[in-house]
């Protein structure tokens, strides 16, 4: 019997300003994959996330949310669908005037209809989660880099996402900084939920993802397993561009 993606993208096309920079690009993802998405700067990855979660609306090509088509067009739906499609963004996007909790608990709060305590309550378990168990009350400013991007992956996780959409979480980070997010990241990978994020980290990429996905110009060019894509002497189009990273991965390309 033929799995149901959990997600599906179907021929998703962009413009902006009268460019054409997502062209019919298409996506599946199963329960629990990790897919990964790579190639150059303006490839298209941030955008095609974006489309994903309807941030920036698709002009044309249709998306799946378990088995369901997903209707752009009509508001509530659109917010529903949002509701399980989490987003993780480069530059972190939390409140600065809330506090680590605060700033997890306000959707739960705001979104989901929970009481103070209970949204309080799960946003302590969800930091905890990530290492920030002594962090709960400190405001974005007393946080390092690694520390705000893992308070927003908090913030994600306690919307019990159905997917979630990581846009190169550790871009914005010091080099020092990008290990303590990837763990976060892998514990979820390994804990089964279903990710679709956007990468220059060829190493971890390599190790977990279910799936890399290159992207250039606005399409994907190549999909495959790491072991195909990344294999030695494999001539892609991917590991090519792996060799030309090699000094961001630290050589384990």
């Amino acid at each position: 019997m033929t799995q149901t993606p959990v997600l599906r993208v179907e021929n998703i096309n962009v413009t902006l300003g009268g460019k054409a920079i997502l062209k019919d690009v298409s996506l599946s993802v199963n329960k629990g994959e990790l897919k990964v998405l790579i190639g150059p700067s303006g490839a298209g990855k941030s955008t095609f996330l974006q489309s994903i979660n309807c941030l920036i609306p698709p002009v044309s090509g249709n998306i799946w949310l378990e088995g369901e088509r997903v209707d752009i067009e009509n508001r509530k739906k659109l917010h529903g669908y949002r509701e399980h499609v989490g987003m993780i963004f480069q530059d972190f996007n939390l409140f600065d005037h809330l506090r680590a909790a605060d700033n997890v608990s306000i959707a739960l709060r705001k979104v989901r209809g929970m009481s103070r305590k209970e949204a309080h309550a799960r946003a302590l378990q969800e930091l905890d989660r990530v290492g920030l168990g002594d962090k709960v009350n400190l405001y974005p400013a007393e946080l390092s880099g690694g520390q705000k991007q893992r308070v927003a992956i908090a913030r994600a996780l306690a919307m019990d996402p159905t997917v979630l959409l990581l846009d190169e979480p550790t871009s914005a980070l010091d080099p020092e900084l990008v290990g303590e997010v990837l763990a976060v990241i892998r514990d979820m990978a390994q804990s089964g939920l279903t990710m679709v994020m956007a990468t220059h980290q060829m190493d971890f990429a390599r190790a977990l993802a279910d799936e890399i996905v290159f992207m250039q110009q606005g399409q994907i060019i190549e999909q495959g397993s790491p072991a195909e894509l990344l294999a030695d002497k494999s001539g892609t189009r991917t590991a090519d561009f792996c060799s030309k990273l090699s000094d961001l991965c630290e050589g384990s390309c």
